[in-house]
């Protein structure tokens, strides 16, 4: 089995990513999804807020890669020879993955400008994202102080995804079926 994981700034193009993975054949697990279903079971709204501090109470309590940990039965409940995995945040989920899957597991960081990344922010309104400036760059400096920059310097390979979309899309097209084989 091959484990892809996602790693990047919040709207780096790990979702998009993961579209181009799923019209591939590739399952996906988004560890964004693991904690929203803790937000609800809590009882809260999913907003940025509530997304945030619910991840900072699991990683508080379970440890940093504790995350990725709830994620990994999920991973091998898949029956598919490739699996992608959306929204690694820090070097210990990294840890995590790479003590469970071993050389079968390969980190694809993606890369893009904080200005374009708050562009997308803005233009795709999701519930649990910020639409101001400095609410952005909170959110980029909570998430890094969650290990995120270890953890892209830890990729295997890199998708530069400043250009268009068509561009971003063809480039994991390529990466992807690459590790398919």
């Amino acid at each position: 089995m091959n484990i892809i994981g996602f790693v990047g700034l919040p709207a780096s193009g790990k979702t998009e990513a993961a579209k181009v993975a799923q019209k591939l054949g590739i399952p996906v697990i988004r560890m964004g999804d693991v904690v929203r279903e803790e937000v609800r079971r809590r009882g809260l709204d999913i907003t940025e807020e509530n997304v945030g501090k619910v991840a900072n109470d699991i990683r508080a309590k379970e440890g940093m890669g504790a995350i990725a940990k709830r994620c990994i039965p999920l991973i091998k409940a898949m029956n598919s020879d490739t699996v992608a995995v959306d929204g690694l945040r820090g070097g210990a989920e990294v840890e995590v993955y790479k003590n469970a899957f071993d050389a079968q597991f390969t980190l694809i960081a993606i890369l893009a400008s904080q200005k374009n990344r708050f562009a997308r922010t803005i233009a795709r309104k999701r519930s649990d994202d910020v639409v101001d400036w400095e609410g952005f760059k909170q959110k980029d400096e909570r998430e890094l102080r969650w290990g995120l920059e270890k953890a892209m310097k830890m990729a295997d390979i890199l998708i530069d995804n400043n250009g268009t979309l068509e561009e971003f899309r063809e480039n994991a097209r390529a990466v992807l079926e690459g590790i398919q084989g």
